[in-house]
């Protein structure tokens, strides 16, 4: 029984993640601002970790977790140079 609640579970958090990543995916296309875009690419990659989670648990294959630590890393540094640009105009001092 649990081993059944947990499969549902997990459905349900890998289509809500998805229905997330649609949104971020809209955010950073449709985005007015440069701001907008770049907070959409840092939700999207937040929901992809999370999603690769998800497949992880599901699978029991411990690449996905590499994978998203990979993502996580990659994806904050990405986030603060983008940031660090928009504010002074260059990545690199």
């Amino acid at each position: 029984m649990s081993a059944t609640i947990l499969v549902w579970a997990l459905v349900v958090a890998q289509t809500f993640l998805a229905i997330a990543m649609g949104c971020a995916a809209f955010r950073l296309l449709i985005g007015p601002r440069a701001q907008d875009r770049i907070l959409g690419l840092d939700t999207l990659y937040v929901n992809a970790m999370l999603l690769l989670l998800t497949f992880g648990i599901r699978t029991g294959s411990t690449l996905y977790f590499e994978i998203a630590l990979v993502i996580a890393l990659l994806g904050f540094v990405a986030t603060v140079a983008l940031a660090k640009f928009l504010m002074r105009g260059e990545v690199i001092e």
